[in-house]
């Protein structure tokens, strides 16, 4: 079993970046570039200051403007939330392509997550 307490990550895969945001109810809308080669990810504000996830050709960048920051907690948490839960769907997502399956997925009290899951074999 293994425990994360800081993970590293770089947003590169849209799908896991966009269920991880779910995952947060944070809604993301999708925008397409003019030549529709490139999607970005925008994250309202009430203030009508959004967020952006953009692609730059190799990875998601956060994009926003910090003196129109409007959220509850600090920009080095919410990209920390994020983070964790694009971990958590990039786990689960490769690993189902090797046939496991996830079995229990559960944020604890810590604010670390629990997942546990599972692969049964064929062959006795």
């Amino acid at each position: 079993m293994s425990h994360f307490t800081h993970i590293k990550t770089r947003f590169q895969n849209l799908f896991y970046l966009e269920k991880a945001l779910n995952r947060l109810n944070l809604d993301p809308k999708k925008e397409f570039s003019s030549d529709s080669s490139n999607t970005n990810l925008i994250i309202s504000q009430s203030n009508g200051y959004d967020m952006k996830f953009a692609w730059n050709g190799e990875e998601y960048e956060f994009v926003v403007d910090m003196s129109f920051w409007n959220q509850s907690y600090p920009i080095e948490n919410f990209i920390d939330r994020i983070t964790q839960e694009y971990a958590g769907e990039v786990v689960i997502g490769e690993t189902e392509k090797i046939g496991f399956q996830p079995t229990k997925y559960q944020q604890n009290s810590d604010g670390s997550n629990t997942l546990i899951l599972e692969r049964w074999s064929s062959k006795f």
